[in-house]
């Protein structure tokens, strides 16, 4: 690898991070050009994410291991950035969904708030960062950096409603925020050091006396990226914040517990995988029952929400739920499916969040109260005589164009077949069974049967509170209340769906990328040894850096 073509991994963080920089010397009242400079810093981002991706697919099977040293320091002193097909995808995610959420958000909500558009692209940088980081320290730093702009954003364009869940919301990232730090201290204290692919080599090797301490370490870090992935109990912060935050940003934040979700999938692949020793296999049960959990518990909040905004947000928990189960059963072809799941489950939510903000416009306050109310009681409109009644109701366009979004998004969450949610499900399940099929003796355990059963039954359950909330909604809605759309809004909802319905058309090209960066994390050799034998590279007269 030369160095010009390494440059390109770092450009994912450093270009966010300056623009944002240069974007707080202006005032807000500019919000007409920090639109275009932010557009143009996520257009620039999905080009560099998508080159990376056809760069780390370009290797074959092995695939392209980019390793950046900032400072030309060795690897296991200085910090490293690592990308992989994995991160590849998390990067070309986040940047798709931040170019439509900040193409949404210009309509009206830059400019309700102050630095909108600086906080947005620290959280991009943030969020890049971690998934491109190759050590723990770095890792913080980044989650830090992400959290400190998550907590402008929530609180952007501030109600009650959104002082009161941020400042939830931030006293519990604080409290993850400490106990990542003691958790990496433990890590630090056992091994001497902090660099993922070296901790993959030391782990192993780490004496009996000291194995407890490590592994209380790794789960102490393992629960501050499990409250951001919203495992249940720890996810009882999510619904609020979540639903009160504004579109945008509510639709970014569907990433973020995908930050927190891909990190314990790494670490726990690359710490506990099954080449680490005694410690081998230590986190998948705990993860797997977890899931579970978060799965029944995302499950019954959609079937009790009575918005669809808290609909949507306990949706985001049924997808962490159902990636943290996949991650617990482990095998490839689950982890394949589960990063399909992953990538469509997370654009369609971001679209629905979006997508509620204009269906809300068009309708009274309370109106989903009223009507679940009304539905659970019977209560009829009295004065409506048979005689009276219409057949069939003039829909305008609008709320058409609205309806045919909502039940695209309702079949692509649930899992509903031909699309992309369907196509991930069945790739786990199918997993699921083949793992089991490969000898007489063994028989499927009673969690995979469990785990198969609330994967399915997570789907149904959030089909029936969609159509309720579907049904509640626009049959409700008078001709009267149609809310007024600006193309820019409608369009990245429009682009999000569509993206979702190409991961349906190339389901075959797009599963075989994900089986190739599931097998990168599962078997993490190459990753290790990548990082690890990165040499410096040497100066005219001076040779190379320590």
């Amino acid at each position: 690898m030369t160095m010009p073509l390494a440059h390109i991994i770092i450009i994912p963080i450093v270009l966010p991070l300056l623009v944002g920089a240069a974007l707080l010397l202006f005032r807000d009242q500019h919000k007409v050009g920090k639109a275009i400079a932010t557009g143009g810093t996520m257009a620039a981002l999905i080009v560099i994410s998508v080159a990376l991706l056809f760069l780390t697919g370009s290797g074959g099977d092995e695939g392209w291991l980019g390793v950046y040293l900032l400072g030309n320091w060795s690897p296991i002193f200085g910090i490293v950035l690592v990308a992989d097909r994995a991160a590849a995808v998390m990067l070309t995610l986040t940047s798709v969904l931040g170019a439509a959420a900040m193409t949404f958000a210009s309509a009206r909500w830059n400019g309700a708030g102050p630095h909108f558009h600086s906080l947005f692209l620290f959280l991009i940088a943030g969020v890049n960062g971690a998934f491109l980081t190759g050590d723990l320290f770095n890792l913080f730093v980044f989650f830090e950096i992400m959290l400190a702009a998550s907590y402008g954003l929530l609180l952007h364009a501030s109600t009650v409603a959104k002082v009161r869940s941020g400042l939830h919301y931030i006293a519990i990232n604080l409290v993850a925020s400490s106990v990542f730090l003691i958790g990496v201290s433990l890590i630090y204290g056992v091994t001497g050091t902090l660099n993922m692919a070296e901790l993959a080599m030391r782990a192993p090797e780490i004496a009996d006396a000291d194995r407890m301490l490590f592994e209380v370490g790794a789960a102490v870090l393992g629960t501050a990226f499990l409250i951001k992935a919203g495992m249940w109990p720890l996810c009882f912060w999510l619904p609020s914040a979540y639903s009160a935050a504004v579109s945008p940003v509510a639709a970014i934040f569907a990433i973020l517990s995908k930050v927190g979700i891909y990190i314990v999938w790494r670490l726990s692949l690359l710490i506990f995988g099954l080449e680490t020793g005694p410690s081998a296999g230590l986190t998948q049960n705990w993860l797997l029952i977890g899931g579970l959990a978060t799965l029944v518990f995302g499950s019954v909040g959609v079937l009790a929400s009575q918005s669809l905004a808290r609909l949507t947000s306990y949706a985001v928990i049924v997808s962490s739920g159902t990636m943290l189960v996949a991650i617990g059963i482990g095998g490839v072809e689950v982890a394949a499916g589960a990063f399909y799941y992953m990538v469509g489950s997370t654009l369609a939510l971001a679209a629905l969040f979006m997508l509620v903000e204009l269906i809300e416009r068009g309708r009274m306050a309370g109106a989903d109260v009223l009507a679940v109310t009304m539905e659970a009681f019977g209560f009829e409109d009295e004065d409506a005589l048979p005689d009276e009644e219409e057949v069939g109701i003039p829909i305008p366009g609008k709320l058409a164009l609205l309806g045919i979004s909502f039940i695209a998004c309702a079949l692509l969450i649930a899992g509903m077949p031909p699309f992309s949610g369907f196509i991930a499900k069945f790739a786990m399940l199918t997993g699921i069974i083949g793992i089991h099929t490969g000898g007489v003796d063994t028989p499927i355990a009673a969690t995979d049967w469990a785990a198969a059963a609330l994967l399915i039954i997570s789907g149904l359950a959030v089909l029936i509170a969609m159509l309720r909330g579907g049904i509640n909604t626009f049959w409700a809605t008078r001709e009267d209340m149609t809310p007024t759309i600006g193309v820019v809004e409608i369009v990245p909802i429009t682009v999000l769906i569509g993206a979702c319905l190409a991961l349906t058309i190339f389901a075959g090209p797009a599963m075989g990328y994900f089986e190739a960066a599931a097998a990168e994390l599962h078997n993490p050799i190459a990753y290790v040894h990548g990082v690890v034998s990165s040499p410096s590279v040497p100066y005219p007269g001076r040779g190379a850096l320590p």
